[in-house]
């Protein structure tokens, strides 16, 4: 089946995107990617920012039935938050320029932005995990922790690393393919970390 024009936008968009980062990445770079002239491309995408709302939004729709699946799955609690953290940095190594967009549009524009977010029909849905937390701490198998904060600590756990990759790969000193392994490692590190710090001791 032939791919649509607006399909090989978003294929061209999330490629420029992902090598230049948003900042960087220009229009015509996107266009020449796509094999179309810039102005056919402003038809379709009335600028920059709508159309990376658009690869932002297509990533959201292979992201979130995917967390979801693990979120409300019949699966302890280690798996739960190990499979989390696994399919959440898995999508931030394929689309890595997402977190500073977000950051930069929280900043500029954060009502327009979370209304955006809030208005899709599907959002991922941390609830069954944070009863499941609950009824953990209640049966004295984890220590009493509060699901939020902990909500809170695994995404930034995640996030952070790609944010601020420049000024990470700066101080130490490696190149993108050694920063992406090192990313994959970090799936373990992190279900690690999260996992000895919910531990209950006495058990």
């Amino acid at each position: 089946m032939e791919i649509s024009t607006e399909d090989k936008i978003l294929l061209a968009a999330k490629e420029v995107f992902t090598q230049k980062g948003y900042a960087a990445a220009r229009m015509q770079e996107i266009a020449d990617a796509a094999g179309i002239n810039k102005g056919l491309l402003h038809y379709y995408f009335k600028n920059k920012e709508k159309l990376f709302l658009s690869v932002f939004h297509d990533a959201l729709d292979n992201f979130i039935p995917r967390v979801n699946q693990v979120l409300e799955a019949d699966l302890s609690l280690e798996e739960k938050i190990a499979g989390f953290i696994g399919e959440y940095m898995e999508v931030l190594i394929k689309n890595p320029h997402l977190p500073a967009f977000v950051l930069g549009e929280m900043n500029q524009h954060p009502q327009e932005f979370t209304r955006s977010i809030l208005s899709r029909k599907e959002l991922p849905n941390p609830m069954k995990l944070m009863m499941q937390l609950q009824m953990e701490a209640d049966a004295g198998r984890i220590r009493s922790v509060s699901p939020l904060h902990l909500w809170m600590n695994i995404v930034s756990m995640c996030v952070l690393p790609f944010a601020a990759r420049p000024m990470f790969q700066a101080v130490m000193g490696i190149n993108d393919a050694q920063y992406w392994d090192f990313m994959r490692s970090r799936k373990k590190e992190v279900t690690d970390f999260i996992l000895h710090a919910i531990r209950n001791e006495n058990n």
